[in-house]
């Protein structure tokens, strides 16, 4: 095993294997990564704002979407997209392009833990501030706009850098189901030739190229947020807020 792992020829192989296979899959799974993560973000957003909402109805729906996903396989959660939602659409002879079921799969995983993350960030706000702007007419919606959601973004900044850096490790799951990314082409080129250790490795580079600098800036923002007390971060913001 160690002597293939160094073998010539095998490398020559994935040298020249790797513009038809590796680029292709690198760009579709940062494609899909992009995409997925603003899909997680805005169903975060949403849900998050749900979950801190004093409408019942609006709690129970976050509730219900992030214990449901957050406690059922992704692998179980893609392989239902990419079996089931085509077959809605089979009588229209509509296909769904395998982009957008990846997208889906993560989009809605992730957007489930983003959303606890915002609701934890919208409860580490003093509750005066949202009782200060109720008293000065604000909506619900004007409030989190103009004064919870600014003073939350520095909060959780760290966390949603981590899951940022986990969306992209979970887009290899999407291989299960020909998914079109990295790990996907990493699995065909690999068992097409045989050389495991060649395509595998080259493939953990290349996610290493995505991860590590998403990897620091979230321990350069978590290093950054524990300078502060979260009370001081809250003031600081609203400060800067006022004197603009």
């Amino acid at each position: 095993m160690i002597k293939g792992l160094f073998e010539g020829r095998r490398w020559n192989a994935l040298i020249e294997a790797f513009p038809e296979y590796y680029i292709p899959g690198f760009l579709m799974t940062l494609k899909i990564s992009l995409v997925g993560l603003l899909v997680a973000l805005i169903l975060g957003l949403v849900f998050g704002m749900f979950s801190t909402s004093k409408w019942k109805p609006f709690l129970i729906l976050s509730r219900i979407y992030v214990e449901f996903i957050q406690n059922t396989p992704l692998a179980l959660q893609v392989m239902f997209y990419y079996m089931v939602l085509p077959m809605a659409f089979s009588s229209t002879g509509y296909r769904i392009p395998k982009f957008v079921l990846g997208v889906i799969g993560v989009g809605i995983y992730h957007g489930a833990y983003i959303s606890e993350v915002i609701r934890t960030g919208i409860e580490a706000v003093p509750k005066g501030q949202a009782e200060a702007a109720a008293s000065q007419g604000f909506s619900y919606l004007q409030t989190m706009r103009f004064v919870i959601l600014p003073q939350t973004i520095r909060i959780i900044m760290p966390p949603l850098a981590n899951q940022a850096l986990n969306l992209v490790k979970n887009t290899s799951i999407l291989a299960m189901a020909a998914g079109m990314d990295l790990m996907y082409f990493t699995d065909s080129w690999g068992a097409d030739r045989g050389f495991f250790a060649q395509a595998y490795l080259t493939s953990a580079l290349m996610f290493f190229v995505i991860c590590f600098p998403l990897a620091r800036l979230a321990r350069y923002l978590e290093i950054r947020s524990m300078r502060l007390p979260v009370s001081k971060q809250i003031e600081l913001q609203v400060e800067e807020e006022v004197s603009c």
